[in-house]
This record gives structure tokens, C-alpha cells and sequence, in this order.
């Protein structure tokens, strides 16, 4: 095997079934020591299945999947000590407060950093005896985001990082999240169905649907091949769902907006063939929520 210094994760050709159901159709992978990785896909799309299998909770039917180098259904404690785990919700107890919850954590983690905790919880202005169950969703997410840093690890996984928090808190969770990344060149792999914010976070994606990957690479490249047209809601426009050319339509308050694998220098011609005449079209840049609907679809 050839071993790969820079490589904290390598997954090649991951396959799964659950009885009848297979739920991963061949997922290939790879996220070098530094980068901020992106698992993107719809709920049920096998985003959760692919990080149970990362951290050796389930082995999969066939293919690879390495830590660090490790067969992750076998990893060794000292490679689990370099991961952090956020696993769809939140890390903090409900029962606990604020200092119980340190003392609980800082227990199992020897690397443990009292002073990335410390300065996380005082931004929330409460006192170290206030109990979680007594918070805001938005001050459960800092607690969280404390605990994670804290264990000072090289590997962070991140199973859904919204926690259902609104758009404030979310910014708020990657702004701290990405400083710390960032300055201690730690390893992210984050999964997500709400990519509003994302894109301004992640180096590199994936985008999976239905355990298939359909697209990865780069953030600013995911969309490629596609693009946007505004045209005004007075025009008729239903003959467009028919081309395959055409990945979405959506209404907003002024506009329609057509998602197509259409290049700007071809739009004249099309609109005119597939409408029968002559009509109105601006072209938009396309956002990565744009090109997640347009892929995955909006059911």
C-alpha cells in the first residue's frame, strides 16, 4: 500500500447496503492534511452512512476507506485521539452546565485546551454554572464549537453543522470555526444539506445524491457547465421543462430562473427554438444553493 503523509482521508470505490437497500454506490474521496472539505448531498443521500464508516461504526460491504493511513474499522486509539467528532447535533449534555461540561470532555481528551475553551464560552456572557438544557439553540451551537476545539485534534468531522441554528448563528459558528482551522492548520471534513453558507468556508466538495457522487472538485468549480437566466414572469415558459438541457426552473417575486447547461453564447438561439419567439433573458452567476438544486433537484 502506498502510504500518503499529506492524505487524511482516502475513501476508493465505498459501497453499502443496508438489508435490501444500498445506500453507497461506489464513493471516492480524498481530503489532504489542511483543507476544509465539504460531503454535500440532500437528507438520505448517504452522508451519514459514509462518516459512520469513516469512524469504524460500520464497515462497508466493499471498497476503502483510510484515516491517517488506518483502515478506519480498525483504527488504533492514538489515531482515534486525533479526531473530533461532531456526529448530527449537539456535543453538550443537557443536564450539565457549562463547567461540568468542560470537566466531563477534558477527561478523555489528553491535548485538551483550557484557554480555546475559556475564550469561546465567555463571547456567551454566562456564568460557568449555567446549565445547558437553559440555553438557546444559538448558545448550545458555542458550547459545541467550544468543546471541539478544545480537544485540540488534527481531524475535525462535522455531521450536519447546522444544528437547525438560523443564518446569524451559523455565520457566526464558521467565522469561529474557520479562524481556528486556519491557524492551527487543523483537517475538516463537514457535511451539510444547507449550503448557503458553506461555500465561503470549504476548500473543496463533493456533491452526492443518492449514495452517487455527481460532481466534486474545487468549490468555485462545482458548477461548471451551468448557467443562469432571469427571464420575466409575463413569459410563457413551460415548454423549457421539456429540454434536458434544462436543469431547473424557479419564481421568484420578478423573475424565473433557469438553471441550463446553455453557454451565454448560445442562449439566443435556444430560447428561440425551444419558445417559438424572441424574448427577454439576463444572465446571473450562479450561487453553490443554485447549483445544489439544479443537481439534487428540489424533491
Amino acid at each position: 500500500m502506498c502510504i500518503n503523509s499529506s492524505r487524511v482521508i482516502s475513501i476508493e470505490n465505498l459501497e453499502h447496503t443496508y438489508g435490501s437497500n444500498k445506500v453507497l454506490h461506489g464513493i471516492n474521496l480524498s481530503v489532504d492534511k489542511g483543507k476544509v472539505f465539504g460531503l454535500l448531498g440532500k437528507n438520505g443521500a448517504g452522508k451519514t452512512t459514509t462518516i459512520n464508516i469513516m469512524m469504524g461504526f460500520l464497515k462497508p460491504d466493499s471498497g476503502r476507506c483510510l484515516i491517517f493511513d488506518e483502515n478506519s474499522y480498525s483504527l488504533s486509539n492514538s489515531t482515534i485521539a486525533k479526531i473530533a467528532l461532531l456526529h448530527e447535533g449537539h456535543l453538550a449534555y443537557d443536564f450539565m452546565n457549562i463547567d461540568e461540561t468542560e470537566k466531563f470532555y477534558q477527561s478523555f481528551y489528553k491535548a485538551w485546551d483550557k484557554d480555546i475553551y475559556a475564550y469561546l464560552i465567555k463571547k456567551l456572557g454566562l456564568k460557568r454554572s449555567h446549565k445547558v438544557k437553559n440555553m438557546s439553540c444559538g448558545q448550545r451551537s458555542q458550547v459545541t464549537l467550544a468543546v471541539l476545539m478544545a480537544q485540540n485534534s488534527d481531524l475535525l468531522i462535522l455531521d450536519d453543522f447546522s444544528m437547525g441554528l438560523d443564518a446569524g448563528y451559523r455565520r457566526l459558528f464558521l467565522d469561529n470555526l474557520n479562524d481556528y482551522v486556519q491557524k492551527r492548520e487543523k483537517t475538516v471534513l463537514v457535511t451539510t444539506h444547507i449550503v448557503q453558507d458553506i461555500e465561503r468556508f470549504i476548500d473543496e466538495a463533493i456533491l452526492i445524491d443518492k449514495g452517487r457522487v455527481i460532481t466534486s472538485g474545487k468549490i468555485s468549480d462545482l458548477g461548471a457547465g451551468l448557467y443562469g437566466y432571469r427571464v420575466d414572469l409575463d413569459t410563457d415558459i413551460k415548454l423549457l421543462s421539456s429540454y434536458k438541457e434544462v436543469k431547473d426552473i424557479s419564481i421568484n417575486s420578478r423573475y424565473y430562473e433557469v438553471i441550463t447547461y446553455i453557454k451565454p453564447i448560445e442562449a439566443d438561439n435556444f430560447f428561440d427554438k425551444a419558445l417559438s419567439k424572441k424574448i427577454y433573458y439576463e444572465y446571473f452567476d450562479l450561487t453553490l444553493e443554485d447549483t445544489f438544486i439544479a443537481l439534487t433537484g428540489k424533491y
